[in-house]
């Protein structure tokens, strides 16, 4: 069963994603589609070797609602 994206996500939740935002609050929750276009656009920082399996399941689903078809993970 697959559970609803949600609307808002907090980077601090997610290691990878919390070092893409150094320059912001880690705990301030971003828009979904703004994680997605911070994903993709810094995909060469992320360290896919030490993903999580939540952290790279937010990740397809992401891509999914709005890769348009690409795939980062």
């Amino acid at each position: 069963m697959r559970h609803r994206l949600a609307d808002k996500i907090v980077p601090a939740d997610f290691p990878e994603l919390a070092t893409l935002v150094w320059n912001r609050d880690p705990s301030r929750p971003i828009d979904a589609d703004e994680v997605f276009a911070l994903y993709e656009r810094n995909w060469r920082f992320v360290d896919q070797d030490r993903l999580s399996e939540t952290e790279a399941r937010l990740i397809r689903e992401l891509t999914d609602t709005f890769g348009h078809g690409r795939m980062l993970v």
